[in-house]
Order: C-alpha cells, then structure tokens, then sequence
C-alpha cells in the first residue's frame, strides 16, 4: 500500500443489527433476503446473527457482541433496525465505523418499560461523537409507523444531519424485501475499475 493510500477506507462488510423481539433472524423479513444479495457482492459480505439478549436487547450485551462477535469497525455498514438502530447510534459514540443505516430509529424509550431497561435511554445521545466517527449515516423513517411517532425519527435525522429517506407507507418497516436499502448499501461499495 502506498502511503498516499492509506487514507482510502472502503467498506468490507456490512452488519445487519435486528430489532428486539427474537426468532430466528434469518427468516425475519427483510433482514435474511438483503443478506443474501450483499453476500453476492464480490470481496464483500454481510454479517446477520441471532443476538443475544433478543427481547430486551441491552446495551450492555448487545455493544459488546458488535465489537467482539460481529467485529464492527471502520470498515462496517453498520445496518440497524429499531432497537439494532439504537444499537447502531451508540455503537458509534464510541467506535469508527464506515457507515451507520437506521431503519426506524428513535431517541427515547416511549414509555414503555422493556425499552427502558435496554439502557440506550437513560442518558443523552452523543450527536457530535456520532458524526464524527461515521463516514455516512444514512436513515429510513415512515410517518406511518405505528411504534415510532415521527417526532421521535425527525429528531434523529435532525441531529445526525443523515441522509433521510422519508416514506409515509412503510410502517415499521416489517417487509420482506426492503430494494431501497439494497441500493443505498450498493451505493457506498466502491465498483471495482
């Protein structure tokens, strides 16, 4: 590598972080049909594991299988959904990562207990160190998602500066395909000349 190349950081592999609620994740909607085409992507691959902790989803085992399990890292797309986009905005408080994706993302625990004892809400979100530790952040938010208020999801895209991908017919994002996504993770994979 040339020194003048050591700079150029392209991604190697994406991280699909699953929302709470268990089951197996591969064949929960649209988180096992997109790896399958990632891992289609020549010298790329993407990672989709069952996490620990799946109801409750807490931070302090969820952080920790992103860094030491799935090995998330400069060279990441972090690609996190509801609870995994929580996951994803704490994650990079405190890691380098390539890109954070958040697919309904929120900032608060919307009152309800489960969220509160995940441990993502109990303090204030790290805007600046977010920022400044992703290379792209990239959001998908429906004001018809029947969990999520659109406050909640404007407040994300409004402190990250993201790249907002505003829909009002997606709900909770729960289908089994999810093109859009597919695209955008396409589109930060550098073509080979």
């Amino acid at each position: 590598m040339s020194e003048g190349s050591a700079a150029v950081v392209s991604p190697v592999k994406a991280v699909i972080v699953p929302g709470n609620g268990g089951g197996n994740v591969e064949s929960c909607i649209w988180y096992g049909w997109t790896k399958k085409r990632l891992d289609k992507i020549p010298h790329f691959k993407c990672l989709l594991r069952n996490m620990p902790d799946p109801f409750t989803a807490r931070e302090s085992i969820w952080l920790p299988f992103m860094e030491s399990e799935l090995q998330c890292d400069s060279k990441t797309i972090v690609i996190g959904h509801s609870s995994g986009a929580a996951a994803a905005m704490r994650f990079a408080e405190t890691h380098q990562v390539f890109a954070i994706i958040l697919v309904a993302a929120y900032t608060s625990d919307l009152g309800d207990e489960n969220e509160r004892e995940s441990g993502y809400f109990n303090r204030p979100w790290q805007w600046e160190k977010i920022k400044s530790n992703c290379r792209h952040i990239i959001q998908f938010g429906s004001t018809d998602d029947p969990f999520l208020p659109w406050g909640e999801q404007e407040k994300v895209a409004d402190n990250l500066s993201v790249e907002l991908h505003k829909f009002s017919d997606r709900g909770h994002f729960q289908n089994t395909e999810f093109k859009d996504l597919l695209n955008v993770v396409k589109k930060l994979i550098p073509t080979p000349v």
